[in-house]
């Protein structure tokens, strides 16, 4: 199952602007809802740490809808994160 990662603002800055993954090469360890995945980008690397860490409080929407962690995830799903107030 591929989606896409977007990041805004300055989780942008510290991450780029997003990117394609292919959950399907993770077997089971493949995340399932937008909080687990948020999980495993964390787990990623240090960089993902600092800018998506529990402590970051930002807000995620699935396919342009605002969501929570429970969220599932769905092929070809677009998951954005983003800080609580981004500028235009």
């Amino acid at each position: 199952m591929k989606i896409t990662v977007r990041y805004f603002a300055k989780v942008r800055e510290a991450l780029g602007a997003g990117e394609d993954i292919d959950l399907s090469t993770l077997g089971e360890a493949a995340p399932t809802t937008v909080g687990a995945l948020r999980d495993w980008l964390v787990a990623r690397s240090e960089a993902h740490a600092r800018a998506l860490g529990p402590d970051q409080g930002l807000r995620t929407a699935c396919d342009q809808v605002m969501c929570g962690p429970d969220e599932p995830l769905s092929p070809g799903a677009e998951v954005a994160f983003f800080p609580p107030v981004t500028g235009g």
